[in-house]
């Protein structure tokens, strides 16, 4: 990660399964201070935007220098050399591709990412142009910076590392990874202020829990997220249906 508070990724990155899998060897995570690449006595990264206007726009000069030593950091499989192949560098903007478990599959199977955590106004255009090589959106909104983003992507591609997440199955089961939402759960107790488990998950018959939990998952998908199974039929080339 490139940022200008690399003190923000102290907690996200050394806590439960990030932090483990980082001790274990699974993940190796690194954040580097922006301001380093500054060469003014004051480090600034951002200067008044061209035409005027609002804010502060930062600097494309600080982040190209930034990028290009972060990408040959002890030369890792030949990542760079100037004028050459950029490694999957990826900015945090409101105005990229939207997260989606499949782009977080695609991010996973990278032998390394550089994340770009922007603040102020914006970036100028030429950081998305010679620097990043993908826009990505964790949502319709606005946030401080993109460090917040960074740690969702970080979450999202890190759980589908090998040996990040204890039981292999459990990410494949969760919500979107089958375009589906997630099936309710229950743990004891088997009753709760009135409110008691399905018979189904307690009646030993598998193959019923598997149906019961597919139908309700298909069912809280048309309820919560119509979106969700519109897209999935177009994807198997079927006509999807209308929001319900």
């Amino acid at each position: 990660m490139l940022t200008i508070f690399p003190e923000w990724f102290t907690g996200p990155a050394t806590t439960s399964l990030l932090g483990r899998a980082r001790d274990s060897g699974d993940l190796d995570l690194r954040v580097h201070d922006l301001r380093r690449f500054a060469h003014d006595r004051h480090r600034s990264v951002d200067d008044a935007p061209y035409g005027g206007g609002a804010g502060m726009v930062m600097r494309a000069d600080v982040w190209i220098e930034a990028a290009e030593a972060v990408w040959n950091d002890g030369d890792v499989d030949g990542a760079y050399r100037a004028g050459g192949q950029r490694p999957r560098t990826v900015l945090l903007t409101p105005r990229g591709r939207p997260l989606t478990q499949a782009l977080a599959r695609e991010l996973a199977d990278e032998p390394r990412l550089t994340l770009l955590c922007g603040r102020y106004e914006g970036i100028d255009e030429r950081v998305h142009e010679l620097v990043a090589t993908d826009e990505v959106s964790i949502g319709d909104y606005v946030v401080f910076g993109g460090e917040v983003a960074a740690a969702v992507v970080i979450e999202a591609v890190a759980r589908l590392l090998p040996g990040v997440v204890g039981n292999a199955a459990s990410p494949c089961d969760e919500s979107f990874s089958t375009g589906l939402l997630e099936y309710p759960q229950y743990t004891r107790p088997a009753e709760v202020r009135g409110h008691t488990v399905p018979e189904v998950l307690t009646s030993g018959d598998h193959a019923a829990v598997d149906a019961w939990r597919r139908e309700r998952a298909e069912a809280l998908t048309r309820r919560r997220r119509p979106d969700l199974l519109a897209y999935r039929q177009e994807s198997d080339g079927e006509p999807g249906p209308g929001p319900s």
